[in-house]
């Protein structure tokens, strides 16, 4: 077996000891934070009107942002694997993972929303918009909560499961690249005017680097739903994910919805699971059950991953 893998399989588990212990860095020690200043920096430059250089401007940005932290991620890698103590490797290359996933934050926001809900639509508005881009003042209650199951099933899979797929197939610099062009999505992967600015083709080039980098991840998150739930019909899963514009997050918001036998829509958009019921207080928590199911499945699965590659290497 290679001797990478106990050191990613330490680094895992430790950085998901780090996460539920403390949460997120300080800002001005996150390297998402890092990442984002770069990304509002170079979105200030990026022309907005003219698709040719909108398009080719902005993907020379991401290329670069995402080579300088690939490269970055690489080099730290390469140093702990070969020059530290294997616990002082393990412990540094958790402290560098952690940053790359956010589970603690994501269940801490959507209970928040929860809890904001329980005092005053009005509270439960603007607890959401915390945690959503879109427009939460109009919302009712079914509908603020429905949008923040939505979002705990969307970043089930931006902040947990993806970010460790990445891990276990490419180690931290496949972690630092996803959370690069996850953000870059974030930021500039919108179609039409945004806060003032068109990123039709400014951003074209992040929203579909994002969509490569999350396809595999978005259905795996599904499928880990979908098991938590003690199986869903594929068919069905398939037929409501496609429902929604994004061909990614249609997949884990489709599954908790009918996990949850709720109906989670987005007025205009899409409805998933039309047949079921409007979410409940008790929902919310059923939902945060599920996806703690999924992360603890998930980890199971990336240690078993982490050997049979190391197993798979060592036989070459």
């Amino acid at each position: 077996m290679s001797d990478g893998a106990p050191l990613m399989a330490a680094a895992l588990l430790l950085a998901l000891l780090m996460d539920a212990t403390w949460g997120e860095p300080p800002s001005w020690a996150h390297p998402v934070v890092g990442m984002g200043k770069y990304l509002s920096w170079c979105g200030r430059l990026l022309p907005d009107l003219r698709p040719f250089p909108a398009f080719g401007l902005g993907a020379l940005a991401w290329l670069a942002g995402a080579t300088l932290i690939g490269g970055l991620a690489w080099f730290a890698q390469q140093q702990m694997g070969s020059s530290l103590h294997p616990v002082i490797a393990a412990l540094l290359m958790a402290v560098l993972f952690k940053p790359m996933l956010a589970w603690r934050m994501l269940r801490t926001e959507v209970d928040a929303v929860e809890a904001a809900l329980q005092q005053s639509l009005q509270a439960g508005r603007e607890r959401l918009s915390w945690l959503v881009s879109r427009n939460t003042v109009l919302l009712d209650e079914s509908e603020v909560r429905e949008s923040a199951i939505e979002s705990l099933a969307e970043n089930l899979n931006d902040s947990v499961v993806a970010p460790i797929f990445w891990f276990v197939l490419l180690g931290l610099p496949g972690a630092a690249i996803y959370r690069f062009a996850n953000t870059a999505d974030a930021m500039w992967g919108y179609r039409g005017v945004y806060k003032g600015k068109n990123w039709e083709w400014a951003g074209k080039w992040a929203a579909r680097a994002d969509d490569v980098l999350s396809w595999v991840p978005a259905r795996l998150t599904a499928l880990l739903l979908a098991l938590a739930a003690g199986g869903l019909p594929f068919k069905t899963l398939r037929l409501e994910a496609g429902k929604t514009p994004s061909p990614n997050s249609g997949w884990p918001m489709a599954a908790m919805a009918m996990a949850l036998g709720v109906s989670l829509r987005k007025p205009g958009v899409y409805t998933l699971n039309p047949q079921g019921k409007p979410p409940q207080a008790a929902d919310t928590v059923s939902a945060q059950k599920h996806a703690s199911k999924v992360v603890l499945a998930l980890v199971l699965f990336a240690l078993s991953a982490i050997i049979f590659i190391a197993v798979a290497h060592s036989s070459l």
